[in-house]
């Protein structure tokens, strides 16, 4: 099954957390906790820990986010895990990563598996997919 929708951050807080001892590397690492709302096929928020070596000035690095959602997938109500990951080098996406964790479902998205992905719109729409199963369906 497929579901698609858009999201908003609503938040995204930067962490002063950092790896003791600190290696110093050409691109900073940072921390930061997002918060995203989320609309269409995929309706509900989630709750993210984010974590990317990138640089400001020119929009290069790779992040990994691991998320908690609260919702629907096609009108399927319940929980999950995903994590996701990707690098640019300032103006693409390239090895990107999506999956759902497995055993993290609950309620009618109990056993969900699979995985989906992110894209960035011009005119920055932020759009998500998920490509998954339920265990049993």
């Amino acid at each position: 099954m497929r579901a698609s929708g858009t999201f908003t951050v609503n938040s995204f807080v930067p962490s002063e957390l950092k790896p003791e001892p600190e290696v110093v590397t050409a691109l900073p690492v940072g921390v930061a906790t997002i918060v995203k709302t989320f609309e269409g096929e995929v309706a509900g928020r989630s709750t993210t820990l984010f974590t990317a070596a990138f640089d400001q000035e020119s929009g290069a690095g790779t992040y990994i986010a691991m998320e908690s959602f609260e919702g629907a997938l096609a009108g399927r109500e319940g929980t999950f895990n995903f994590v996701h990951a990707a690098s640019t080098t300032g103006d693409d996406r390239v090895d990107e990563f999506f999956t759902i964790v497995p055993s993290s479902g609950t309620a009618a998205l109990a056993g969900i598996s699979g995985g989906g992905g992110l894209a960035v719109d011009e005119d920055g729409t932020h759009r998500i997919w998920f490509d998954f199963e339920l265990a049993g369906q």
